[in-house]
C-alpha cells in the first residue's frame, strides 16, 4: 500500500473555519475621520467621539433576521453587528434581552392605548449601564487593556466594576461624594478602587483625565471611547425584534450622557441598511430634570451643542450631567426624528417613582419615573396621541434609591 507523503496529508486537511468579522473601522462623528479599529482610541483630535462602522452590505448578505431564532437571550444575540471579534473576549454576566412590559394599569391611568415599559433593571448590577460597559470592557480586554477608569454617578461605576472583575482588569471608579452608599459598597465588593470626589460627575471626569497618563488608565467615560454606545445600541435592536420589526411611534428616554439615545438611533439606521426594518422612525424624546437640563435648553433654543449647566441639582443622579460629550449627536437625533425634549421637576419624579411603581409592579428608578412624568406632560399637551404606541425606558432599579421613598 502506497504511503502518503506528509505534504499530501497537509494538502488534504480541511482548512480551519474562517471567522467572519464585519467591524471595519472607527469614524469620527464630528469630522468623519477614519481610525484604526485595532488601536486604542478615546476622542478624535477634533474632540468628536468615534463610532464603530461595519460592512453592512456583506452583513446583510450573510446574516438575516432568521438567524436570531437560535441566538442567545442576551445582547450577544447581535454579535455580528458588534465590535468584539473573538468569542473568548465576550464577557457575559446576563446582560441584555430585557423585558418589554405592557403595564395595563399605568396605561389605563394615563389614557394610552399602547403603552410599554422597556425595563432595564433585570440587567446585571440592575441598570442599563451593563450593556455599554459589557461592550467597552470586553473590547478593552481584546485590545490588551490592563487598567480602566471611569467617572460615574453610580450605575456606570457598578457595571464597570462588575465587568472588570470578570475580565481580570484593574478598575478605578470616581463618584461624587454624595452618591448613594450602595454604589460605593457594590464597587468595593466587586474589587474596584473607589475614590469619592467633591462635586459632580464632570469633576470626577477631570480626576480621571488628570491621572490617566500617570497611572496608565484607559478612560471608559461616556462616548470618550467608541464601544459603550455599541452596547447601548442593542436596546434598539431588541425593541425592533420584540415589536416584530415595526418600531414604536414614540420612545421616552431619560438622558444624562445620552449614549442610549445615540446608540438606538444608530441601531435603527443599521437595521434599515440590513433590510430588517423600513424607514419609519420613532419620535425620540429626551427627558431631564429641571435641576439639570442642558439638552432640553439647547433643543428649545435651537442650538447644535449644549452649553454647560451650572449649579446642577436633582435627586435623579443619572440625569445630573452638566455637560455631555455627545450633546450634538443627541440634538441631531431628536430633530431628525421630529422628537422633543422635556424637563420635569424632582417633585414629579418622586410622585411617579411611587405612583408608577404601584401601578406597574416595577420599582422605577428616579430616571424611569422622570420618563413617566414626561409622558404625562406630552399627553396633556397633545404631542402624544392616545392611540400611539409609546415606549418608556426604565433605566434601572429603584432599589438603589430606596432612601428616596418615605
Amino acid at each position: 500500500m502506497e504511503k502518503k507523503s506528509f505534504a499530501t496529508k497537509v494538502l488534504k486537511r480541511k482548512p480551519p473555519p474562517i471567522k467572519m468579522h464585519y467591524f471595519t473601522h472607527l469614524e469620527c462623528s464630528r469630522c468623519g475621520k477614519a481610525a484604526d479599529s485595532e488601536k486604542l482610541h478615546n476622542l478624535c483630535e477634533c474632540g468628536g467621539p468615534f463610532l464603530c462602522r461595519y460592512d453592512l452590505a456583506r452583513l446583510r448578505a450573510e446574516w438575516g433576521r432568521d438567524a436570531l431564532q437560535n441566538a442567545p437571550k442576551s445582547l450577544w444575540r447581535y454579535a455580528p453587528a458588534l465590535p468584539v471579534r473573538e468569542d473568548e473576549n465576550r464577557l457575559q454576566l446576563g446582560e441584555g434581552w430585557t423585558p418589554l412590559l405592557e403595564v395595563p394599569r399605568l396605561r389605563e391611568q394615563l389614557g394610552l392605548e399602547n403603552l410599554f415599559i422597556k425595563d432595564e433593571s433585570p440587567n446585571v448590577t440592575a441598570s442599563f449601564k451593563a450593556r455599554g460597559l459589557c461592550m467597552a470592557v470586553s473590547r478593552a480586554k481584546e485590545l490588551g487593556v490592563k487598567k480602566i477608569a471611569i467617572p460615574s454617578a453610580g450605575n456606570a461605576a457598578s457595571a464597570t466594576a462588575a465587568y472588570a472583575a470578570a475580565a481580570g482588569i484593574e478598575c478605578h471608579v470616581f463618584m461624587p461624594r454624595d452618591v448613594p452608599q450602595i454604589f460605593v459598597a457594590e464597587c468595593k465588593a466587586l474589587g474596584a478602587h473607589v475614590e469619592l470626589v467633591d462635586g459632580l460627575i464632570t469633576d470626577c471626569g477631570k480626576r480621571v483625565l488628570d491621572g490617566k497618563a500617570r497611572e496608565g488608565w484607559f478612560d471608559v467615560s461616556t462616548l470618550k471611547e467608541p464601544y459603550r454606545v455599541e452596547g447601548k445600541k442593542t436596546m434598539g435592536y431588541e425593541l425592533a425584534e420584540q415589536f416584530n420589526w415595526e418600531l414604536p411611534d414614540v420612545i421616552i428616554y431619560p438622558t444624562g450622557g445620552g449614549t442610549g439615545l445615540i446608540g438606538m438611533w444608530k441601531a435603527f439606521d443599521e437595521m434599515e441598511k440590513l433590510g430588517w426594518i423600513d424607514s419609519k422612525r420613532p419620535r425620540m424624546v429626551s427627558v431631564q430634570s429641571t435641576g439639570c437640563a442642558p439638552i432640553i435648553r439647547a433643543f428649545h433654543d435651537g442650538l447644535d451643542q449644549a452649553p454647560e449647566w451650572h449649579g446642577a441639582l436633582t435627586i435623579a443622579a443619572g440625569l445630573r450631567v452638566p455637560r455631555a460629550v455627545g450633546d450634538f449627536l443627541m440634538l441631531r437625533a431628536l430633530r431628525e426624528s421630529r422628537g422633543t425634549a422635556v424637563a420635569v421637576t424632582d417633585t414629579e419624579i418622586l410622585r411617579w417613582m411611587q405612583k408608577g411603581s404601584a401601578l406597574t409592579g416595577v420599582f422605577l428608578c428616579p430616571e424611569g419615573a422622570a420618563a413617566v412624568a414626561a409622558t404625562v406632560r406630552l399627553l396633556k399637551s397633545g404631542w402624544i396621541k392616545a392611540h400611539e404606541r409609546v415606549v418608556i425606558f426604565n433605566t434601572g432599579s429603584g432599589l438603589k434609591y430606596a432612601e428616596l421613598i418615605q
